[in-house]
């Protein structure tokens, strides 16, 4: 990382300076250079400015993946506002909830987000711009003179929301001193891209994995092709285009690409390295895609309230036979990771809930002191609400979230060692296990399967085929089968919406 980059919107100063007519962002047929983004950023701080935003606001953006993303970011931030994108998947509600707690007076919206906005009832926002020929004529009003104004290490850089999967999200504020942080450790451990390169940038930008890879692309000068939204075949064919060398690839968009029709000529010669995280991957999924990608796989484990960051697995504990395929990897360098058992530290393979300490952990959720307060202790310690286990090797596997563990006559079951047993048999696609009533051992495990094209369900086969590879307490009790499994943005299924049908009426005592 450069020395003269000691903030986030000097990444856009810098690489303006040194190489303003290289590729920066690529989006459906539209190439930006480092010089032009250093340039429409300005002009989109002094547009900001000129619209009345002070700093520590925030400024909203609801639209799918595109380039002026970034430009309005760095806008954001050489104006020291900040930006807040919001999940163009949510319902109306939702989006509303969101754009009024963070006190956005202005937002970017993509073109098929306007009518929806307009539906709202959000009485201080006094201004929407649309992405595209509005955005660029709102930005051609303004020099490009870059506002230099100095940021602090306690400004938020940007706000992102949690996926809000129980109770109303919460805003998490990621200051620059977190992604001082985060440049840091990535730059050195997994994120090490050269000037040029090629990175697909295929997350939601609203997600901690889409706006951060994005952004550290840019950060050492790489050639950010970003996709709408995902598209497997699309995705396969930008890599061949493009000559992508690295991406960030959700468990659940790994295992799409796998059953593919264009994944059997697809061009992934260049395709160096995949990284993948956001939630729980099998050993099955895994090894198919080492054998068909053909490039090195990371895994990368953290939350949006630690910018990503927790436990690095790299690609040399990628081989089956050290029999970590199914770990997170270690503390990432900067990170601390315990597990904590009843108010203890857990003992070496004691399944317990991950907490995790370090300079990267959010500044806390916006304008709800009592929930950050039972997030973060008082030495820094952040609950992150995931299951684990440090095995004798001091790798890291995680479970699920804590709320998602079955008991079932007292023993305790986690999901994701169930799914990777589901996901060993021939018939299966897709698979996610939950819990529900059961009168003599108070929850019965059910797996809810998506079968692969042309087979036929048979639940007994399924079950007769886990029952050597888990314990018996662990083996689905029933097998339903469905079309499709309900996942939110990052890939992770919803077991809530799973469950819901069988625990209606009844308080489930668990989670």
């Amino acid at each position: 990382m450069s020395q003269d980059i000691s903030s986030v919107a000097d990444v856009a100063r810098h690489h303006g300076r040194v190489r303003a007519d290289a590729q920066a962002l690529w989006f459906e047929g539209a190439a930006t250079t480092y010089g032009e983004l250093d340039a429409l950023s300005s002009r989109c701080a002094q547009a900001l400015i000129a619209a009345g935003a002070k700093p520590g606001d925030r400024i909203g953006t609801l639209s799918k993946g595109n380039d002026d993303f970034f430009v309005l970011w760095f806008g954001c931030l050489k104006a020291r506002v900040c930006l807040t994108p919001v999940n163009w998947r949510l319902a109306p509600p939702e989006v509303e909830f969101i754009l009024k707690d963070a006190g956005c007076r202005l937002v970017v919206a993509g073109s098929d987000y306007t009518d929806l906005l307009a539906g709202l009832d959000l009485p201080d926002l006094t201004t929407t711009i649309v992405f595209g020929d509005e955005f660029r004529a709102w930005l051609s009003t303004q020099p490009a003179t870059d506002p230099h104004l100095a940021p602090r290490p306690e400004d938020d850089v940007i706000q992102l929301y949690t996926s809000g999967t129980t109770g109303l999200p919460k805003g998490v504020q990621l200051t620059e001193t977190n992604y001082a942080h985060c440049f840091d450790g990535a730059t050195k451990v997994w994120a090490r891209f050269e000037p040029g390169d090629g990175v697909l940038v295929a997350m939601p930008l609203f997600h901690v994995a889409g706006a951060n890879l994005g952004m550290l692309a840019l950060l050492q000068g790489a050639r950010t092709v970003i996709m709408r939204e995902v598209d497997p075949a699309v995705l396969l064919a930008l890599t061949g285009q493009h000559r992508i060398r690295h991406a960030f690839l959700a468990p659940a968009l790994i295992n799409m690409l796998l059953q593919h029709p264009s994944m059997e000529t697809a061009d992934l010669s260049t395709l160096e390295h995949v990284y993948y995280g956001a939630s729980p991957i099998s050993e099955e999924v895994l090894k198919r895609a080492q054998d068909r990608f053909g490039s090195e796989f990371s895994q990368l484990y953290g939350l949006t309230e630690t910018i990503g960051g927790g436990a690095y697995l790299p690609p040399s504990a990628h081989d089956p036979k050290l029999g970590k395929l199914r770990a997170c990897g270690k503390p990432s360098p900067g990170y601390e990771v315990r597990i904590r058992l009843d108010g203890r530290d857990a003992q070496t393979g004691e399944v317990g809930e991950i907490e995790i300490r370090s300079p990267g952990i959010m500044k806390g959720y916006w304008n709800r002191p009592d929930a950050t307060a039972q997030a973060i202790d008082a030495q820094g310690w952040f609950r992150s609400g995931d299951a684990g286990f440090f095995d004798a090797d001091g790798y890291l596997f995680i479970h699920d979230r804590v709320k998602d563990m079955i008991v079932t006559g007292g023993e305790n079951v986690y999901p994701a060692e169930v799914e990777n047993a589901l996901f060993a048999h021939p018939d299966v696609a897709d698979a996610a296990v939950v819990g529900v009533p059961d009168d003599r051992w108070g929850e019965a495990v059910k797996a809810m399967v998506v079968l692969r094209p042309g087979a036929v369900g048979n639940p007994a086969d399924i079950i007769a085929h886990c029952r050597p590879l888990i314990a018996g307490y662990k083996v689905p009790k029933s097998v339903d089968f469905i079309d499709v499994l309900p996942r939110n943005p990052s890939g992770k299924v919803l077991r809530r919406e799973l469950r819901a049908p069988y625990w209606e009426g009844r308080d489930r005592q668990v989670g």
